[in-house]
């Protein structure tokens, strides 16, 4: 990263590939936070240098910057994270202060999670913040560590193969939920960019999945389709008949959710039960399923 990208970063906000620790006199403790969430996402720079007072960057400078660069990639280097983690540095004078660049790049999938002293430690970044991960999705990072990440893999079909509805359907489901969110913001081909849809100018395999049409998917997936069943019983072997629902066929995921999430709000019935002297209209098969989305 050159200074002027440095500078221009620091007189913006919400960069999710990007943070800033003060790092005065020592590595911040967070500062191993910041590293496995960008280690277990897509990578990002820290920077030691600079504080954050509200929505602006003032630069505070390092001290002692030999010392402060050596000591924190001796401990990427050491034993307190489960992988060795290389970084690429550089020193800035901005305003006759030392500022110290990290890129921290994103770790290869068999490599996943990234943490430091126990699996506790693992970080993802969401947004332009760092999160602790859920045992669910530390277990989903040990799965595709096993199986490698196959949504990431990059087709030959490009952004004509996607299906133009279901991005403009998505851009009005993002801006109903998040309005201030600044993707919204982004033209079609930066916004896929940044949803890892688009690799330079090609599709991934997932990205594919959930925005591509009909053919283009067929076209990579021959066998492709979403079951939804709804089974009167708990199993096939004590249900009166096979199912007594099935979904049509969509074509892709995107139009997948939103079939089966209109499905479970409109048309399921819901057993009745009453929350003091209410009808309790909380469909449980509902709950359910939004803890795993």
């Amino acid at each position: 990263m050159k200074k002027e990208e440095l500078i221009k970063k620091l007189e913006d906000i919400e960069w999710e590939d990007f943070e800033v620790k003060e790092a005065k006199t020592v590595v911040p403790k967070n500062s191993w936070e910041t590293v496995s969430a960008f280690c277990n996402t897509a990578g990002g720079w820290l920077i030691f240098g600079v504080k954050k007072a509200g929505k602006k960057y003032d630069v505070t400078g390092v001290d002692n910057p030999e010392k402060i660069e050596q000591n924190f990639i001796t401990v990427l280097r050491g034993d307190k994270f489960n992988k060795k983690i290389a970084v690429k540095s550089k020193k800035y004078n901005i305003n006759g202060k030392d500022v110290l660049s990290f890129y921290i790049p994103s770790s290869s999938t068999k490599d996943n999670p990234v943490y430091f002293n126990t699996p506790h430690n693992t970080f993802i970044r969401t947004g332009s913040g760092d999160q602790r991960a859920t045992k669910e999705e530390i277990d989903a990072m040990y799965r595709m560590s096993s199986f490698n990440k196959k949504d990431k893999e990059v087709t030959d079909l490009t952004i004509e193969n996607l299906d133009k509805e279901t991005i403009a359907n998505y851009r009005t489901y993002l801006k109903n939920r998040e309005p201030e969110h600044r993707y919204n913001k982004f033209s079609d081909k930066k916004l896929l960019s940044k949803l890892e849809v688009l690799k330079g100018k090609n599709v991934t395999i997932g990205g594919l999945l959930v925005f591509g049409t009909e053919e283009s998917i067929n076209e990579i997936i021959s066998d492709f389709r979403i079951d939804y069943l709804e089974i009167m019983g708990i199993s096939y072997s004590d249900a009166p008949e096979r199912y007594a629902y099935r979904l049509s066929p969509e074509k892709n995921l995107f139009n997948y959710y939103f079939s089966i999430m209109e499905r479970l709000i409109k048309k399921i019935d819901i057993p009745f039960k009453l929350t003091g002297a209410f009808r309790d209209e909380n469909p449980p098969q509902l709950l359910i399923g939004a803890e795993n989305v």
